[in-house]
């Protein structure tokens, strides 16, 4: 039966006149092209030669590369494919098998274990099980029957637009200058203008099996085609070797960029010309923007917790500052992927009234966030179905600011800053668009049918669950030191950004900690803690980075040891003002912005044994530690109506890793105690009640725990990490 199967199939393809891999665009001109002024040519010819003869390997190769310019494809947009023979594990036999981006994947990123191999003789069968549009959804299941690896990654719906077509190499991109073109009212002569007959046109249609059938249909009815461009979604290009494909799509994608490129401002103004010609300058606006951030921030976390991102982009500002802008907002975006990250349409504030006072501009926000809410659910209701999941998060994910720029919000801040870039994508398809023709974006029943799709619902339920501090900001002071670090690292592993605030290390703890948690993750900025400038700058700048804060970890310290005759008024300024004011400082610029937010918060402040123990030669630095303590216990009980929790650690010689037990510190203490500074670790632990010694991470975990919802009707609290010393029992 299986060569039955396989007879037919190459009989297909002889009928089709075409054979299963063989040279499809031969006429065309592929010489190498390494001028492109659209589009980047990364293809190294060393790299690529010592990927010879792994067909798999150099598909990867270009697919990374593609994947590589936001100007080819969106993040975890579009997808690629190669096909090779491979040996049947049961019958023996040498078989076509397509490997493809799997779901989900991105291909800038892409490697062998993100990919979908599939039998190409079994997805043919499919079309014998196919019952019509009204039955798509029940093919993706059949996908699974056709995996040659039931190991590999799970196949997408775009697996059919691939695995149908003849070509050995495909590449499906969203590149802005092709979907300019497919979401233009004029796109299908367009099309010819530029390419003639050697490109083919498909008008609007989900994706799914029988996009897949059309895509086939057209190229067996026009032999020669070096590609598709799919109405108001995205292109098809093809090759017979993996470099070919790669050329064939940048030459394709530079020919449409520079075709629009041409047209911008002949025959009209871009975007209607400028309405808003004397904006801030970029200052000015990162300090606007910061200033409202968790305004909205707070207003767009009426579902879950949201994270932002903001940007001023040359592109973005001309789109806001334009006449056509409300015109074309409300138009909606076009390419699937993009309402998929950014809902099909933004919020635009009125700059007029964003400039009134900051109480006016907040219920203004209020009344536009409920609007657009209100909205949202009208268009749910107007486009449901019987079998809708229910509506999602109503509130907006992109917000536009003429004369400042734009504002986006998500559950975290890759999925926030891959949303700003989709929608500047948007932007760009609708300059293209209306510089040729006049821009199109997709019918509402379409996006709709796109958004609540049960596919789509289905991969959101297959979503593992948010840790414990998935949305949350945290800014810690000391960030860069031993504990400081480590309190880091441990609220990174639950799921939150990080911002790490101290006055050294800054490059390299933003590395190490970017390395380990992804680029998204962290932010280590300069402060100086005695310093009001200096921290609204870093809390600025963490504003601008995630949208706002929720967990405030004053860990910034220093130590001095000395007897009260030796104390100088220097020494104890000095840690009055770090530990002390620093603390009371950071503490009253944080709780502005978290009273912005409205979304209550923690902070959390590491103190020391030392506030409760009255220990020898300590009499500066045990005083700022008992000041903080009881700084903690009165801002407990100021700031519990605003849902803001405050609760103490208090550590005990942490010395491993811990920047303060560097030099005269540790000879301070050694000395007190008439001991060696090698001696002091095992002093320390054998004081104890546990006998253990203290590490850092201990006191990141205290930390986590208070903040991590475990103890979220906590405040006021003191949690001693010592090891057990009986003179610090709080009681």
């Amino acid at each position: 039966m299986q060569e039955f199967y396989r007879l037919q199939f190459l009989f297909f393809c002889e009928q089709s006149n075409y054979p299963v891999f063989g040279p499809q665009i031969s006429s065309l001109n592929m010489e190498k092209t390494l001028t492109f002024q659209h589009v980047s040519y990364l293809w190294d010819e060393a790299q690529a030669a010592a990927l010879a003869g792994d067909e798999v390997a150099l598909f990867i190769y270009r697919s990374n590369l593609l994947g590589a310019d936001l100007r080819l494809t969106n993040y975890a947009g579009g997808n690629t494919s190669v096909k090779i023979t491979e040996t049947d594990p049961v019958t023996g036999e040498q078989v076509p098998v397509m490997w493809v981006k799997g779901s989900g994947g991105d291909i800038g990123t892409l490697t062998k274990a993100g990919c979908a191999n599939l039998y190409v003789e079994k997805l043919h069968q499919l079309k014998n099980r196919y019952r019509g549009l009204e039955h798509e959804d029940e093919m993706v299941e059949l996908f699974n029957h056709c995996l040659f690896d039931p190991k590999c990654a799970a196949p997408s719906i775009d697996t059919p637009l691939h695995g149908l077509l003849p070509f050995k190499h495909i590449d499906h991109l969203h590149p802005d200058a092709l979907i300019a073109i497919a979401a233009s009212q004029d796109g299908e002569q367009i099309m010819r203008d530029i390419w003639g007959d050697s490109m083919a046109w498909l008008p609007w249609q989900r994706p799914g099996f029988d996009l897949g059938l059309q895509l086939e249909k057209v190229v067996q009815e026009n032999p020669g085609l070096r590609g598709v461009i799919l109405g108001g979604h995205g292109l098809f290009t093809w090759g017979d070797t993996s470099y070919e494909s790669y050329m064939n799509t940048l030459e394709v994608i530079e020919q449409a960029a520079a075709y629009l490129a041409s047209n911008y401002g002949k025959n009209k103004p871009v975007f209607g010309g400028v309405k808003l010609s004397n904006g801030p300058d970029a200052a000015t606006r990162k300090q606007q923007a910061a200033a409202i951030m968790p305004t909205l921030r707070g207003l767009a976390s009426g579902h879950r917790r949201m994270l932002g991102h903001f940007t001023d982009d040359a592109r973005v500002l001309e789109f806001v500052n334009s006449h056509d802008l409300a015109r074309l907002a409300q138009k909606g975006t076009s390419c699937p992927d993009h309402f998929l990250r950014t809902k099909i349409r933004p919020l635009v504030l009125d700059p007029a009234v964003m400039s009134q006072p900051l109480a006016e501009v907040k219920t203004y926000l209020q009344e536009q966030f409920e609007a657009y809410r209100q909205d949202y659910a009208a268009y749910y209701e107007r486009s449901k179905h019987a079998n809708s999941p229910g509506m999602r998060d109503a509130n907006p994910v992109i917000i536009l600011w003429p004369g400042v720029g734009m504002f986006a919000f998500a559950k975290d801040k890759q999925t926030a800053r891959v949303a700003a870039e989709f929608y500047t994508n948007a932007i760009n398809v609708m300059k293209g668009a209306e510089a040729v023709s006049t821009y199109v974006g997709l019918p509402e029943q379409e996006a709709f049918d796109i958004e609540y799709w049960l596919l789509e619902e289905a991969k959101l339920q297959r979503m593992a669950p948010p840790k414990s501090l998935s949305g949350k900001v945290a800014f810690v002071t000391g960030g860069t030191g031993g504990i400081g670090k480590a309190i880091c690292e441990a609220l990174l592993q639950q799921g939150a950004c990080v911002v790490a605030a101290d006055r050294a290390d800054l490059d390299e703890t933003q590395t190490d900690l970017r390395k380990q948690f992804g680029k998204d993750s962290s932010l280590a900025v300069g402060i100086e803690v005695t310093s009001a400038e200096g921290i609204a700058e870093a809390l600025r700048q963490s504003v601008l980075q995630f949208g706002g804060v929720d967990i405030i970890v004053n860990c910034a310290g220093l130590s001095i040891s000395k007897p009260l005759a030796e104390t100088t008024q220097a020494d104890w300024d000095i840690l009055n003002d770090v530990l002390v004011k620093g603390q009371f400082l950071v503490s009253q610029a944080a709780v502005e912005i978290l009273r912005q937010q409205a979304l209550g918060g923690d902070i959390v402040n590491i103190a020391s044994k030392n506030g409760l123990v009255a220990g020898p030669n300590n009499v500066a630095y045990g005083t700022a530690k008992a000041a903080q303590l009881h700084m903690s216990r009165l801002l407990a009980a100021e700031l519990g109506p605003d849902k803001i929790r405050v609760n103490t650690v208090n550590p005990d010689a942490v010395l491993r890793g811990s920047k303060i037990w560097e030099g005269a510190w540790a000879q301070g203490r050694a000395k007190a105690y008439g001991i060696s500074v090698e001696e002091l670790p095992q002093h320390y632990a054998k004081r104890t009640l546990l006998g253990e010694e203290l590490l850092a991470e201990d006191i990141a975990k205290a930390v986590r725990v208070f903040v991590d919802g475990s103890l979220s009707k906590s405040t006021g609290n003191v949690l001693n990490v010592d090891g057990g010393v009986a003179m610090a029992f709080v009681r």
